[in-house]
């Protein structure tokens, strides 16, 4: 048993939009060194669950803390919001975000992307910050379009640049939402590889993926939610060899079709 506490552990995690009640008391841990991959059907709460492990998005019930840090709130269900703004930069800082959209800035070089948040808010040395951001864009197979323009840049690449970018803050997680979604299945294996070699070297992970192949290459455990509650979670080859529940079958089945 780790005598660490987890970098990542939520409890109890519930979260509405209105009526709807996307989250119904989720439970995840992630240690030092663990994958973690969340599949399930659009809907299924997944990237809402990132988003509310990040601090993007306000959840009304249940606790969030970075590695045994709870995460300090003022009010409750609705109106529950996060009471401490530090706190709330250093747990953002250090669980950085890749998302669908790459969400690159377009008047910013590559290399101005990826040295712009470590510059500005973490406040670090701009010429210390910019040998550690040519070194993650050689990482991730880049380092030759350090500066061109995100438009000149193909999906993956730009991807990919996204991935620099969030390594260049040094973080203590990753947080991937759905990283290969917007990509030609060409360019995504170019992504997936990257993915592969962080999952490789032991960084600590949290992805939500509809690709069955990479949650099971990368994973050391693998949820199944469904309906914002977890239906099954085990390590990946029994989950995807043996599901228990006929949810986890029945999505297995269509998502294998694709």
């Amino acid at each position: 048993m780790s005598q660490t506490p987890p970098v990542i552990e939520i409890r109890d995690l519930h979260k509405a939009y209105g009526e709807l009640e996307v989250l119904k008391g989720v439970d995840v841990i992630a240690h030092r060194g663990d994958v973690v991959s969340l599949i399930g059907s659009s809907g299924s709460g997944k990237s809402t669950l990132l988003r509310c492990c990040n601090l993007l998005e306000d959840s009304q019930q249940g606790e969030i803390l970075f590695k045994g840090e709870a995460v300090h709130w003022k009010g409750e269900g609705r109106a529950r919001r996060p009471g401490d703004a530090k706190q709330v930069l250093r747990i953002r800082t250090n669980l950085s975000m890749v998302f669908q959209q790459f969400n690159l800035w377009s008047h910013m070089t590559i290399l101005q992307n990826v040295m712009e948040a470590p510059v500005t808010v973490l406040g670090r040395d701009r010429a210390e910050v910019e040998q550690s951001a040519r070194k993650y864009l050689d990482k991730v197979g880049i380092g030759d379009k350090c500066d061109v323009y995100p438009a000149q840049l193909s999906g993956g690449q730009q991807q990919r640049a996204a991935i620099a970018r969030a390594l260049c803050m040094e973080p203590e997680a990753l947080l991937f939402d759905e990283p290969t979604s917007a990509l030609d299945p060409e360019l995504e294996q170019e992504v997936i590889k990257v993915i592969k070699d962080l999952a490789a070297e032991g960084r600590t992970m949290i992805v939500v993926t509809h690709d069955m192949h990479l949650a099971e290459d990368i994973s050391d455990r693998v949820i199944f939610l469904h309906q914002g509650k977890i239906e099954e979670e085990n390590e990946p080859h029994a989950l995807f060899h043996n599901p228990q529940t006929e949810r986890l079958q029945g999505f297995l089945k269509a998502a294998m079709k694709r």
